[in-house]
């Protein structure tokens, strides 16, 4: 107990993003201008989403939770690495902490599912079309959703309380811009050798699951592709699943280097620029990739510039 009231009484150090790197005001400026334009992507494409009856679709709909979880992702972490940037220190409080730690692992999770989940949609669009409407009903978009939202609520809620559980009583310099589980473990002053293996094992199953569904459907839908006979037909099944493809590869693609490469492998460095790239970079490019592929968002757009008198009819 006293361990762990210590712990609970002192703040933790996070080495800045920046105390690596030369030109700090211009990687700040930099890392600033891309969170505005990630935030504001993805409030647009909410927006668009919202207010178009024709965006109102399942496709739409779950995508506008994977903009949800985008716009999420980066509040986590770059305005508090900003405000300490700005101020000269870089102290969080073990409660702060405990909050980063749940929130971007419940989400981390949570858009690993939405994203098999949503090739799961592609598929039946692309292979059953008569049928979508049907298996692709309300109350099955609702329950993908929130089985994707309980999955990363659970998987926080077990990671967060058995972390946090660990004594803190050595070193508070955490080595990354952020409170990750596998930078924050280092400092325990107790064995947690156990707990990180079960730790990469249970990572390994949760990237492996979806990335097993999604390799499924996308095999299915190349399948079905091929045998169409119409080149419309077939360019409009591709166009429709590129851009889940681009943000499933962007995605898994950072997952797969922090979680399944072996620590060894790479250095705290290069852990943090990883990890700025899904919860930065990757928010930021999920809107533009799913507006500029998609002829119906940028439809929808054009509308909603019209009516506000913002472009030539």
């Amino acid at each position: 107990m006293g361990d762990m009231n210590q712990s609970v009484a002192s703040d933790f150090i996070l080495v800045g993003l920046f105390s690596h790197s030369g030109p700090r005001q211009f990687l700040f400026s930099l890392v600033a201008a891309m969170f505005t334009m990630g935030l504001l992507g993805n409030t647009i494409l909410l927006f668009l989403i919202r207010m178009d009856s024709h965006l109102h679709t399942p496709m739409y709909f779950l995508l506008s939770q994977l903009s949800l979880f985008d716009v999420g992702f980066p509040l986590v972490t770059i305005p508090k690495m900003a405000a300490d940037f700005l101020q000269g220190e870089a102290s969080i409080s073990f409660e702060g902490c405990a909050a980063q730690i749940f929130f971007l692992t419940m989400m981390g999770v949570a858009e690993g599912v939405l994203l098999a989940l949503m090739s799961y949609d592609r598929y039946v669009a692309v292979c059953y079309p008569l049928q979508y409407p049907v298996l692709m009903r309300r109350q099955v978009c609702m329950l993908m959703v929130g089985t994707s939202w309980l999955a990363g609520m659970l998987n926080a809620s077990v990671q967060t309380s058995i972390t946090l559980h660990f004594p803190y009583c050595a070193s508070r310099i955490v080595d990354h811009f952020f409170c990750e589980v596998p930078a924050l473990l280092k400092l325990s002053c107790t064995d947690t050798s156990v707990y990180e293996l079960a730790l990469s094992t249970s990572g390994v199953l949760i990237l492996v699951l979806p990335l097993s569904l999604i390799t499924a459907s996308y095999g299915h839908v190349l399948g079905a592709v091929l045998r169409m006979r119409s080149d419309e037909a077939q360019h409009k099944a591709i166009a429709t699943c590129s851009s889940h493809i681009t943000v499933v590869g962007l995605f898994y693609g950072a997952a797969v280097f922090t979680y399944m490469v072996p620590g060894a492998y790479h250095s705290p460095h290069q852990d943090s620029v990883v990890s700025l790239f899904y919860s930065l970079i990757t928010p930021t490019l999920n809107p533009l990739i799913y507006s500029l592929r998609n002829q119906e968002v940028r439809m929808a757009l054009v509308k909603v510039l019209n009516r506000a008198g913002l472009r030539p009819k």
